[in-house]
């Protein structure tokens, strides 16, 4: 069962405010669902918009934030149902891994696609099974997604890794697909011949 769910996301206060609403909208949902989310800790942007939404809709909020942006004052620990402070970015990533049941990709920068990439991998080596979506607002990852299919295409990839991520087109999208996930049926071959 999918309980904590772990939502990289952007930072910024400067985007277009439909990103906020997605991001907030898929936290009532998760709320609503009986999911907690684990997410970078801060007070800002669209990670904060999804976490606050997840507080007012009934769940908890887990916040995970490397010492050097916890001393840059952005630490949100007064929100937070739990607050974990990591020695670094790398360990970071391996708190909120361990603490998370699923992981969705908001719209985000160097980051959140950095953050993406390295689950993708796990997953793909078979450390998880975790579900791992893509929120693709405003169409926000369709590129990057035609670069995945290349990647497979040409194969740098296996054909079937496209079935390690799925592309949501909206937050009720997303919340669907998490409830009807079954680690069983997305079984990765994760052979390199």
């Amino acid at each position: 069962m999918i309980r904590n769910v772990c939502v990289f996301a952007s930072s910024s206060n400067l985007l277009d405010v439909t990103f906020y609403r997605a991001a907030s909208e898929l936290g009532s949902l998760l709320g609503q669902n009986g999911m907690n989310i684990v997410y970078g800790g801060s007070r800002l942007g669209a990670m904060y918009a999804c976490a606050s939404s997840v507080k007012s809709a009934g769940g908890n909020i887990i916040g995970v934030m490397p010492q050097r942006l916890y001393d840059m004052s952005v630490g949100n620990p007064q929100d937070c149902d739990e607050f974990y402070i990591t020695s670094g970015m790398r360990e970071r990533k391996a708190k909120m891994d361990e603490l998370s049941d699923a992981v969705i990709a908001l719209p985000g920068g160097f980051g959140t696609l950095e953050e993406i990439a390295e689950m993708i991998v796990q997953k793909q080596l078979g450390y998880n099974n975790k579900p791992i979506i893509f929120l693709n607002t405003k169409d926000f990852y369709t590129n990057l997604i035609k670069f995945f299919d290349d990647i497979i295409n040409s194969k740098f990839a296996k054909q079937d890794t496209g079935s390690l991520y799925y592309i949501a087109c909206s937050p009720i999208d997303a919340i669907n697909y998490l409830n009807s996930y079954n680690p069983e049926e997305v079984i990765f071959t994760g052979k390199f011949s």
